[in-house]
């Protein structure tokens, strides 16, 4: 598994330069970067993932396009196995789960690979 995790981190840190999606790997940095994110009006797309999860890497290009079309929108990627406390924080009991955040808050959730169903939701809350 180990050799999976580090191709998966460098195939995030590729993408990122051209579409935006944070991975955190440590509880500090992700609770330091979510209270940071309370004071801002952007919204936040945590995708909670998992590297078993075939469904979770059918919506990863999804996600890419998402983060380069909607530039003012955050979006995150948490595995479940590696950040399970961050995972039960949100009640998150299936993969993929999207949890829209503003302003510290849940604001919608899309469990399962629902491509327009997400859509429709950042829409919704992208100028509210």
């Amino acid at each position: 598994m180990g050799a999976n995790l580090s191709n998966m981190e460098n195939a995030h840190k590729s993408s990122n330069t051209s579409s935006h999606i944070l991975t955190f790997h440590s509880t500090a940095k992700w609770k330091a970067h979510f209270d940071a994110s309370k004071e801002v009006n952007k919204l936040m797309v945590i995708d909670f993932t998992a590297t078993w999860c075939g469904p979770c890497k059918q919506m990863d290009p999804v996600i890419r396009d998402f983060a380069a079309k909607y530039t003012n929108v955050e979006f995150i990627k948490i595995d479940v196995d590696e950040l399970m406390g961050v995972s039960q924080e949100f009640q998150v009991q299936a993969m993929p789960t999207f949890i829209l955040v503003k302003k510290g808050k849940v604001v919608d959730k899309v469990v399962g690979a629902k491509r327009e169903e997400l859509q429709k939701l950042i829409e919704k809350h992208l100028n509210v």
